[in-house]
């Protein structure tokens, strides 16, 4: 039972909230900079994510949730040469020579992104050996990219596919430093290497972390930081030197690279964005006013179980928070999480996104949203469902950096699509088809389109359903 000066809380966060309405190979070890100030070193490790081939499609009578809070009933939907070429309602034409999926009953929604991944990177059920997420060997290790550790086989990114309807998701280093590393945002497609599903245009993030795990792990070592103060101490120190570099960088002059400056730098240029593992709602207050110090600017708190105490100031300085449904208590700073906190999040116009962190919750991640919009509605709050599913598709793709290419349904924009046999929302509803890119890349009703990954073929029960 929810104590007194919780639930008092709980109501003043909501009526605050209601009032507002590639490169050519190995770099050398220094690099003179280019004669034009902010000389940046060319990223190696580039995409060469091809699509696969598709065939020209049109999904007509379904109802269809666009990814920006729209809705569109008995309506259509066109895919060619891997692009949405149109939506509408049941009058819009549909051209002779495309494929046509009468998908009566069914919903379609933008493919579905998580934000918060950790699959290739860190030990699943199948594959424990595989525990390479996080460097735990200093509290700042940005030098560190996740796409590095990611192992394409993970079997993990077929069921995501297959039963969450994810598309595109990032995956994250862990939360054992400060500074934790680079994240890679991926397609979610078969490939033999990282870089045959690396998005492409997708900018890299920086994952950082606040509060108790990087005080625990090297507090445990009898080194800074040990506390919450040490965390903030050696934060701003990092950024000191990451300042210096970028000057002497952007000098003209000849300078030595580092490699966990050069991401450090490149989140100070604007080009890396920070994805912040933070709890505590006054732990991201003081991350913002370090990110105001520093000149750079915190894309999304992930996790963040108190956001709903600072809805208002999250809104305001355009911080999204990457949120679990009802995650709680696992941890003494989770212990003030609330199920209303996507719902108050929300209602105050600041942005909502629905992650996993968890390589079954990614299959699930439609039922997330549709209990956090449940635990809203039970408090009052009228939340559409054309409204939850952009938790689930636009915002992710809007803290990406990645929105002017997927999220919504669009014209011009990837035809990541997702075909659902009923409305998403429901504990009962499942992908009944998925594209990427206008490829379809999964079937419920064709055994040839179920991805498995190579791990498993010839092992007992491969495909299926986990």
């Amino acid at each position: 039972m929810m104590n007194m000066n919780k639930l008092a809380l709980l109501f003043l966060a909501a009526a605050v909230a209601g009032c507002a309405a590639q490169g050519d190979g190995p770099a050398t070890a220094t690099s003179k900079a280019a004669e034009k100030p902010a000389a940046k070193v060319e990223a190696p490790f580039a995409s060469t994510y091809k699509a696969y081939p598709g065939t020209a499609t049109a999904i007509r009578n379904v109802t269809i949730y666009d990814g920006e809070g729209g809705r569109i009933d008995n309506g259509v939907v066109l895919m060619s040469g891997g692009k949405i070429s149109g939506i509408g309602g049941p009058d819009m034409a549909i051209p002779d020579n495309m494929l046509v999926v009468d998908g009566r009953g069914k919903f379609v929604t933008p493919g579905i992104i998580d934000i918060h991944s950790h699959l290739g990177d860190y030990p699943t059920p199948s594959v424990e050996a595989h525990d390479d997420g996080n460097e735990a060997t200093s509290p700042t290790t940005p030098e560190v990219w996740a796409e590095h550790s990611v192992w394409p086989q993970d079997p993990g990114f077929s069921r995501a596919l297959t039963n969450g309807g994810i598309t595109s998701l990032q995956i994250l280093p862990g939360s054992a430093n400060l500074m934790g590393g680079r994240s890679v945002v991926l397609k979610n497609v078969y490939s033999r290497t990282v870089q045959g599903m690396k998005f492409p245009g997708a900018p890299y993030g920086l994952k950082m972390a606040c509060g108790e795990n990087p005080k625990r792990v090297y507090g445990s070592k009898g080194r800074m930081p040990s506390t919450r103060m040490g965390n903030l101490a050696v934060n701003r120190q990092t950024w000191i030197k990451a300042q210096e570099y970028k000057k002497k960088r952007d000098s003209g002059k000849e300078f030595t690279r580092d490699l966990g400056m050069e991401t450090l730098a490149g989140v100070l240029d604007g080009d890396i964005l920070i994805q912040n593992h933070c709890y505590r709602a006054d732990e991201m207050a003081i991350v913002l006013d370090m990110a105001k110090e520093f000149g750079y600017k915190v894309t999304a708190f992930h996790h963040a179980v108190e956001s709903y105490k600072i809805a208002d100031l999250l809104r305001d300085n355009g911080v999204c928070s990457a949120v679990w449904a009802d995650w709680w208590g696992f941890k003494m700073e989770a212990y003030d999480a609330i199920p209303e906190n996507a719902a108050i999040l929300h209602n105050s116009g600041a942005c909502v996104i629905i992650h996993s962190d968890d390589e079954n919750q990614i299959q699930r991640l439609n039922q997330e949203a549709a209990k956090a919009q449940a635990d809203g509605r039970r408090m009052g709050f009228k939340i559409s469902d054309a409204d939850v599913i952009t938790w689930l598709t636009y915002n992710p793709a809007k803290a990406l950096g990645i929105a002017d290419k997927t999220g919504s349904l669009k014209p011009g924009k990837m035809a990541d699509v997702v075909l659902w046999n009923g409305n998403p929302l429901s504990v009962y509803s499942r992908p009944d088809k998925v594209w990427i890119d206008g490829a379809m890349m999964y079937d419920a009703a064709n055994p040839r389109l179920r991805p498995v990954s190579d791990f498993e073929l010839g092992q007992p029960g491969e495909g299926d359903v986990k």
